[in-house]
């Protein structure tokens, strides 16, 4: 039993670290940062395979926490998928390094890596190099925006070859 708690803890500590070359954007705002944000690109990952249309709405909860509502569009079962979870801040409030859990007690790393100024894109990184992520505020981003993530990401160490671009098209009809 003994192995067992330490191979689960393990784990659980292993998902709450962040890339050696990634650090957490400093001055961050947590008010700045609520609201809608679509998802531009990812690396692929089993929970949002085959999605399109992704977003995250962020908003504060009454502990203190924010809820986190991610939603997409699964074309295989032609279905809207929703997931709501809750991250916490993982040192102090102005650094963008948060601990988010959709599943119970287990947590995962949430790093802000880079912030447009005005919070209107985010780069955004896991525990490792497996996870990553470009939010922005409208469905479509500059080619220079693009540039950017493409470039810093593969300079952090991320797998750029592999980014999945995100087809927004169907939403920008509705807006």
């Amino acid at each position: 039993m003994k192995k067992l708690i330490g191979s689960l803890s393990a784990l659980l500590v292993g998902c709450m670290g962040m890339p050696e070359s990634v650090s957490p954007v400093q001055n961050f705002e947590i008010d700045q940062f609520l609201g809608k944000w679509y998802e531009i690109a990812r690396l692929d990952h089993s929970f949002e395979r085959g999605m399109s249309q992704v977003s995250a709405e962020y908003s504060l909860r009454d502990d203190g926490g924010v809820k986190v509502l991610n939603k997409g569009y699964k074309a295989e079962n032609q279905e809207w998928k929703e997931a709501e979870g809750k991250a916490y801040f993982v040192g102090s409030q102005n650094e963008g390094y948060l601990k988010v859990s959709f599943f119970g007690p287990f947590y995962s790393s949430y790093v802000v890596y880079e912030l447009e100024e005005n919070y209107q894109y985010a780069f955004v990184s896991g525990a490792n190099t497996d996870y990553l992520w470009l939010l922005s505020r409208s469905p479509e981003i500059s080619a220079e925006v693009r540039q950017k993530f493409i470039e810093m990401s593969a300079d952090k160490g991320f797998d750029t070859e592999s980014v999945i671009w995100v087809d927004h098209s169907e939403a920008m009809k509705g807006e």
